[in-house]
């Protein structure tokens, strides 16, 4: 547990560097890649976590915009119009054109908090959209890392396939000089046969599952599935008793750093600050304005000089929304109700991550466990079937103890390899 947490506090960083030459790469490097290797080029290259990203840019900006509602707004305006009037029984009178200008400001003073709900619902909101993009991350780099093992895993089982060939080959060919020589039945040889054509089926089978999971691979680095990956191989111990020792520890780590409970909390955070801002639309705002405005008007046919008006304004205004089709009400219990959803989400949420620590944990130290006993069983295994292949040769034993003791120790390696 402790070095997956490890692992994504190292290539976390890593994100900063997609617009460099990985991004844009058409075939696989060549060489053998290591775990950091993949993971460096999958969050380089991987279009879901950049999309987690974009979208946490976008919550970013509309909680930026929720500053405004504490700045004063600013319009201006031009106009530009030309009248004509057409009194009975005459002509029409054309006027001239007539210019006009305006600038008013206005600033709200008091709203009984309700900008202040709305800011605080944007900014939980901005938080739960960084913690879904870390959950979006850690999921995915934990995918590679899943897939990276797989891939392991599938060359190991080829390799034990082509072991398991080797051996049921060499059964194959002894019984049947055994069989020449008239020192066992044809049975012998059948068996030896039959076993023979198993091995390479699954020889077959492992090739096909290792070309699949490669392939799964290149798919989640974003390359074309033909291509070819080739991975380093990973030491087989693993862990330290320290990592084992307190289930209490790895829970409270979990409840502090788990992205996905905390964009929980932060989610319930912005449905409570919503539905305080729904309440809050009820009551009365008190706000600020000032305008000025100047207008020129030509007036045909008048003895006056053409008409120039400044004007402007500056007041205060309050007002309260008295009824709006229930609108407002049913605003309020759909917010209640969101944050009542917001709430059963953030336990249920907290539930499952628990059980996630704690499920890993006991698959941890019982595959810890599974590791040390099943690597001291092959090498009895193994020292067994080379001493039932002798005993056989020499006609101390019979194909089916050979057989069996080759099973057992097929057995034994695929266990390893899981």
């Amino acid at each position: 547990m402790n070095k997956l947490f490890i692992i994504l506090a190292l290539f976390l960083p890593t994100l900063s560097y997609g617009a460099g030459d990985c991004a844009t790469i058409r075939t696989m490097p060549e060489g053998e890649q290591s775990l950091q290797d993949i993971i460096k080029l999958g969050l380089c290259r991987n279009p879901q976590t950049a999309a987690a990203y974009a979208s946490l840019q976008s919550t970013r900006f509309n909680k930026n915009a929720a500053y405004s509602s504490y700045l004063p707004s600013v319009s201006a305006s031009v106009s530009a119009n030309k009248n004509f009037a057409q009194p009975k029984d005459a002509k029409v009178k054309d006027y001239d054109w007539g210019y006009g200008a305006s600038l008013s400001a206005s600033y709200l003073i008091f709203d009984f908090g309700k900008r202040t709900s709305e800011l605080n619902q944007m900014l939980a909101t901005y938080r739960a959209a960084g913690f879904d993009f870390s959950d979006t991350v850690q999921n995915f780099v934990y995918g590679l890392v899943g897939s990276y093992y797989e891939l392991l895993n599938a060359d190991a089982d080829v390799r034990v396939a082509e072991s398991a060939l080797e051996v049921a080959q060499t059964a194959y060919n002894t019984a049947n000089k055994k069989f020449k020589a008239g020192v066992v039945a044809k049975a012998d040889v059948y068996k030896a046969e039959t076993t023979l054509a198993n091995s390479q089926l699954t020889l077959e089978r492992s090739k096909n599952n290792r070309e699949i999971t490669k392939a799964t691979l290149l798919n989640k680095l974003s390359f074309p599935a033909d291509q070819d990956i080739k991975i380093a191989d990973m030491p087989s111990s693993f862990g330290t008793d320290a990592e084992s020792e307190s289930i209490d520890e790895l829970i409270k780590v979990a409840r502090e750093k788990r992205p996905d409970l905390l964009k929980a909390t932060a989610q319930k955070d912005a449905a409570w600050h919503k539905r305080n801002a729904a309440f809050l639309k009820n009551l009365p705002s008190i706000s600020a304005s000032s305008s000025v405005s100047w207008n020129e008007e030509k007036l045909p046919g008048v003895f006056e000089p053409d008409t120039n008006k400044m004007s402007g304004s500056i007041g205060i205004r309050a007002s309260m929304p008295l009824f709006a089709g229930f609108a407002n009400m049913y605003g309020i219990r759909a917010a209640e109700s969101e944050y009542e959803r917001a709430k059963y989400n953030e336990q249920m949420t907290s539930n499952n991550a628990m059980m996630d620590v704690f499920t890993a944990y006991q698959n941890y130290k019982t595959a810890r466990n599974v590791l040390k006993q099943t690597e001291t069983l092959l090498k009895s295994a193994t020292e067994n079937e080379r001493v039932t292949s002798g005993m056989y040769k020499v006609g101390r034993a019979t194909m089916l103890d050979w057989q069996t003791a080759q099973n057992v120790k097929i057995i034994l390696q695929n266990t390893i390899c899981l």
